[in-house]
């Protein structure tokens, strides 16, 4: 399901072709299916990549591009599964080679039955071959079947592709940029996001499981029209908040609790990524709402940061020089040992209470793809912040019980996490309609 319009496929596999060595071929498989447990597969999800350039998200695919060479145009060529009426009944429908042409705008369409002829064929003469290098052992093995097949043909002046690029460091770096339409996309996904987590809110109270509030989540995404959750929910109750990937969402919520709830949908194949965390009783208590402007403050810190021009780094740098001084004011650092927050970041002391990043990339993927340094640099530092990125800024702080933390803070876990997209000149919040504030929170939940 693509809510894109096919040009922009089109558009996008243009833009790849014209990074290629002329007359070169790429070779991008989509996403096996799953078997779950005896004849019963998972749920299907395309390959993102494979998905990003085709917008085609039946299974058995493979994507062929061949750049234009001289005269030659480029050519974008889909292998996919033959229609089959008897088959449609069972799993549903299929577009079939001809269909699959027509509606998503590609140059030539083949049955999957054909890949292996037709690849000998194209690659035959190609100066280079661009896929996946070490990717998919499977992938590995087809691409050494078909470049031994072009081999035999040497006799009649036949060459093989010489070089090998990898294809996914290419696309990579396209990905990272969204468009008009994939911020759209990625705003209604938020939207809906952070609905359910106002639900959640509304719906707890002390002594739900975290599995009921995770069903509210679940139910405002569906009814919403997403397709699916982004990544598994994560609804932690007390303690389970200062485990960092925690989804079991078995626990019972208990009176004084914070609930942290990191989740997102998505929708037509884009994620959401949202955290909030809120007193299942409705009211933060002093120690709670300490550390909750004290994460609150952290996230405003990292989101100064997010403009062009910026470094990446700047984004954590500016969240951790923030909570390296709350923790020493709220005497979870000591002052008499470290002095300020300049030297407890130099010790590394934060790290006892905030220890992941401050975000990631935010797309197909939830962890999306794109590097984070400059790889053209020399020194490779924290790439510069560019329009059209999108990211999340996730400041936490995850107090678990220890010798010398005051018993006040033990097993609070707080994050808050926000959907941003760089513009031209600041940046947006796309999840702003969760609430974030502390009186926000406490104001929807007093409407319960």
């Amino acid at each position: 399901m693509t809510s894109l319009a096919a040009s922009a496929h089109a558009e996008r596999r243009a833009r790849l072709c014209a990074q290629m060595a002329p007359g070169a071929v790429a070779v991008l498989p989509t996403a096996p299916e799953a078997m779950r447990n005896s004849d019963t597969e998972y749920p299907y999800r395309h390959d993102s990549y494979f998905y990003y350039l085709t917008g085609f998200t039946e299974p058995d695919s493979v994507l062929v591009l061949v750049a234009a060479n001289g005269a030659r145009p480029a050519q974008a060529i889909l292998f996919c599964r033959q229609k089959n009426l008897e088959r449609e009944i069972w799993d549903g429908f299929r577009h079939g080679p001809d269909g699959a042409r027509a509606a998503f705008g590609f140059d030539a369409a083949f049955p999957i039955e054909d890949l292996d002829g037709e690849m000998v064929k194209l690659l035959a003469n190609a100066p280079a071959a661009y896929y996946a290098l070490g990717h998919s052992a499977a992938l590995d093995l087809q691409m050494k079947t078909w470049l031994q097949a072009v081999r035999r043909q040497a006799r009649s002046g036949v060459t093989a592709p010489a070089v090998a690029h990898d294809l996914l460091a290419m696309l990579d770096e396209m990905r990272l940029f969204k468009d008009d339409g994939e911020v759209a996309l990625m705003q209604r996904a938020a939207r809906i996001s952070g609905r359910a987590h106002e639900r959640a809110m509304r719906a707890s109270r002390p002594g739900m499981f975290e599995y009921e509030i995770e069903a509210e989540l679940l139910h405002e995404f569906r009814k919403s029209g997403a397709q699916y959750p982004a990544y598994t929910p994560i609804v932690a109750a007390g303690a389970n908040a200062c485990v960092l990937h925690y989804n079991a969402n078995s626990a019972q919520s208990r009176d004084g609790d914070l609930v942290l709830i990191d989740a997102g949908c998505e929708l037509d194949s884009y994620a959401a990524d949202i955290t909030r965390t809120y007193p299942v009783n409705g009211r933060f208590s002093a120690p709670q709402k300490l550390l909750y402007e004290l994460v609150l403050a952290a996230h405003s810190a990292a989101l100064a940061a997010v403009r062009p021009g910026r470094r990446y780094s700047d984004i954590h740098d500016s969240a951790v020089g923030v909570l390296a001084q709350g923790m020493l004011d709220a005497g979870l650092l000591d002052k008499a040992v470290y002095g300020n927050a300049e030297n407890a970041i130099a010790e590394r002391a934060h790290l006892q209470f905030y220890m992941h990043g401050t975000g990631h990339w935010l797309g197909l993927d939830v962890h999306d793809v794109g590097a984070y340094r400059d790889v053209r640099a020399d020194d490779k530092p924290s790439r510069r912040l560019e329009p059209g990125m999108v990211l999340t800024v996730e400041p936490g702080i995850y107090v678990r019980p220890a010798a010398g933390v005051p018993e006040q803070f033990w097993n609070i876990g707080i994050r808050i996490e926000d959907d941003v997209v760089v513009t031209t000149d600041s940046h947006a919040i796309l999840s702003d309609n969760a609430p974030r504030l502390a009186a926000e929170i406490e104001e929807v939940m007093g409407q319960r």
